[in-house]
């Protein structure tokens, strides 16, 4: 498996107070022109398909807007009284105060990642998480990770938590062309049978120092360059 596309499922009933969420799909159709949208369902999930770097620029999307509905929540106490408007009415000032939020200070920064190559690059590359007077944490929703980069108020932490954002964006970029992931499924869910895999992964590590191995409940999902993981998936399967 490549990363070539991802999919996921959006959750965007938490805006269904307001705005018609029609005219949301509508205006993510238009944002991401890249991408397919499956129907929309009746409880506010959509399926989303297609490069992840364009999804990653609609989660963003998504996130800035969520973001600013709750300040405007929050400062004028009408969180769950107001009612749903049009989507022009709040683009433009939403759009004033985002030119003008977190990015501009530099306190919090946000980028969506896939989420093998998050855990590929908290492995190998621990150090671009890392800055003086900037915390990094990762929340994981399925393919998609989405990791939150704070810095403190002064100047140079602001630059810290930017350069962190860049060095996190670039490298994600890169990893996304060289990376390929092979999945390998416990042939019965036993505990028995993952330590067996589990066993067998870590004894091939050593003649695979670049490959990365992600343990979950009914598989095994190696991560490297393409050829490293065709080795070692077939060295597991034998």
């Amino acid at each position: 498996q490549a990363f070539l596309s991802v999919t996921s499922v959006l959750d965007v009933a938490v805006f269904r107070d307001h705005f018609v969420l029609e005219e949301l799909v509508a205006e993510m159709k238009k944002q991401s022109p890249a991408l397919s949208f499956g129907p929309l369902r009746p409880e506010g999930q959509i399926a989303v398909r297609g490069p992840f770097p364009a999804l990653r620029a609609l989660r963003e999307f998504l996130l800035l807007k969520a973001k600013s509905l709750w300040e405007e929540d929050r400062r004028e106490g009408k969180s769950h009284q107001r009612p749903r408007r049009k989507l022009q009415e709040h683009r433009g000032a939403a759009e004033r105060r985002n030119s003008l939020g977190d990015d501009a200070r530099g306190e919090k920064q946000l980028v969506v990642l896939d989420t093998d190559i998050y855990h590929y690059m908290r492995h190998f590359l621990p150090k671009i998480f890392q800055a003086n007077d900037v915390v990094v944490s990762g929340v994981t929703d399925g393919d998609i990770t989405t990791v939150c980069i704070e810095s403190a108020g002064r100047k140079a932490a602001a630059a810290g938590g930017l350069r962190v954002k860049k060095d996190i964006e670039g490298h994600s970029v890169e990893l996304q062309k060289i990376l390929r992931k092979e999945r390998l499924c416990f042939k019965e869910p036993s505990r028995v049978e993952k330590q067996r895999y589990r066993g067998l992964c870590e004894r091939l590590k050593p003649r695979y120092p670049r490959v990365l191995t992600i343990p979950y409940d009914t598989h095994v999902d190696v991560v490297g360059a393409p050829a490293e993981v065709l080795e070692f998936a077939e060295q597991v399967r034998r």
